[in-house]
């Protein structure tokens, strides 16, 4: 999508207008080359001097991109439905967060990062209380607080060991000899045998433990020695589910059945399952969805089996399925044992029951243990969320995806399918892989970031400050990809 400079002067003015999103963002995507242009190649040229950089797409200018559109260092100005890896909770240099950081108090807090576990701000329970447990998933009141979502789950695979033995211990944290000594060369009984039950399809992270559940690419996960822990098939359901409800219940039984089959197995092999990791929504694994019921079924096997519940809402907290956690949608008898989050929350770390609590020191523990300055940038975004009924937006334009995805697959059928999702969290299906990275290859020739999952999926990962028209934009774009495609 090239255009001339006249062009490009009209395109410049309108991007000064307000359209329902954050004051002063573009209109439209504009293109002045292709993408990356030549600044970014020469870029990507000098950085791959320094480090491995194969997956940068681009690099951006930071202080001109705004609200829901993102600035290349060659001028283009693209519409970003990614969100940095659903990352970007309010889009780009949103106004409010500016303001918020010209304040004396919060500029001392950037400045002056404390040890959180050892010397954090008098103001720290405060913040907890305030921003974190006023914004946590209903009836978990503990939080722990993590730089990111690989750490903030390795820490939580820790608790829910730590909390299944304390349990066998009867409830006490008190260590025999034997166990000190023996779990310093990492043997039992100090170092039990236990595992963490995933899913196919997962992904949790790339630290060690986390690495262990993430099944999502190889490319994860090569020459890296890792853990013999049970992994059971995540429902792969057919589309459009109103079609399918009868086989996909089916897939629901198949799967719980073969996750109680497991937890019976590896504690029959002397390993037995401590804790149980998923996702509300499969992200980078394919955008693969399981039913309410499923959930449901799966907090039961836990709760029978003793073993503690995590979900993992890196990528679907913070309001982007239309809910504040995903896993309200569910309708759970009793709530999750522990919650973890990251990206659109700023920092990583997890909710948690008080069951779980681990109250001897230096056990769960490191230097920062989060940022304090990321708590500032948080009560801001909550602000705004709160104040502009970002949630019910979510819900409303996640309509219009709906609506639009589902006309465009039925059109082009042969090249696209099985449209799903919640709130404006969403994705699609390309027909083959080659089709999907076509589609998010072309999308960005006219202006719009998308971002891929799993093997097939096209994924959508906006700010919660998209609004009908941005999506208009987006199924606008893709119609005319697909219809090039299509030929």
């Amino acid at each position: 999508m090239f255009i001339n400079k006249k062009a490009l002067g009209t395109l410049v003015k309108q991007v000064r207008l307000f359209s329902n999103g954050v004051p002063g963002e573009p209109s439209a995507p504009y293109l002045q080359t292709e993408v990356p242009g030549p600044k970014s190649k020469k870029l990507m040229q000098e950085m791959e001097k320094i480090q491995q950089s194969g997956t940068v797409q681009m690099f951006v200018d930071y202080e001109k991109s705004l609200g829901n559109y993102i600035v290349d260092c060659d001028g283009n100005v693209l519409l970003d439905i990614y969100g940095q890896i659903a990352s970007m909770p309010l889009g780009y240099n949103h106004p409010h967060l500016h303001e918020i950081l010209k304040k004396q108090s919060n500029i001392a807090t950037l400045v002056n990062r404390p040890a959180l576990g050892v010397f954090p701000g008098s103001d720290w329970p405060e913040k907890l209380n305030n921003v974190l447990l006023k914004n946590a998933p209903p009836k978990l009141n503990m939080v722990t607080t993590m730089m990111c979502g690989s750490c903030s789950n390795e820490n939580a695979y820790k608790m829910m060991f730590m909390a299944y033995m304390k349990k066998q211990r009867g409830g006490k944290e008190t260590f025999t000899k034997e166990e000190e000594e023996s779990c310093m060369i990492n043997q039992a009984p100090g170092a039990p045998k236990l595992s963490i039950l995933s899913f196919m399809g997962a992904f949790h992270g790339r630290t060690m433990g986390c690495l262990a559940t993430t099944h999502s690419k190889a490319i994860h996960k090569l020459d890296v020695p890792s853990m013999d822990w049970p992994i059971a098939d995540f429902p792969q359901y057919k589309y459009p589910l109103s079609e399918n409800e009868r086989e996909n219940k089916k897939e629901d039984e198949r799967c719980l059945s073969m996750v109680e089959d497991l937890i019976n197995t590896w504690n029959k092999k002397g390993m037995p399952v401590a804790g149980i990791t998923i996702e509300p929504i499969q992200s980078e694994g394919g955008d693969n969805e399981a039913s309410p019921e499923f959930f449901q079924k799966l907090q039961v096997i836990s709760k029978k089996y003793g073993c503690g519940l995590l979900i993992d809402e890196v990528q679907t907290g913070c309001g982007a399925t239309g809910k504040m956690w995903c896993h309200e949608y569910f309708n759970l008898p009793h709530p999750p044992d522990v919650v973890s989050f990251s990206k659109k929350m700023q920092l990583g770390g997890y909710y948690h029951t008080e069951d779980f609590m681990i109250s001897t020191p230096l056990r769960i523990f490191n230097t920062w243990l989060g940022d304090p300055g990321k708590i500032v940038l948080l009560e801001g975004i909550m602000d705004v969320i709160r104040q502009e009924k970002l949630l019910e937006l979510v819900v409303s334009v996640g309509h219009v995806l709906e609506d639009g995805l589902n006309d465009l697959s039925k059109k082009y059928s042969n090249i696209i399918n099985s449209p799903r999702g919640r709130g404006t969290f969403r994705a699609f299906n390309g027909r083959t892989t080659e089709v999907r990275n076509q589609i998010t290859s072309k999308l960005k020739q006219k202006g719009i970031v998308a971002g891929g999952s799993g093997d097939l999926a096209v994924r959508m990962r906006p700010s919660l400050l998209f609004h009908k028209q941005h999506a208009e934009i987006f199924l606008s774009s893709l119609n005319d990809v697909l219809k090039e495609i299509n030929g």
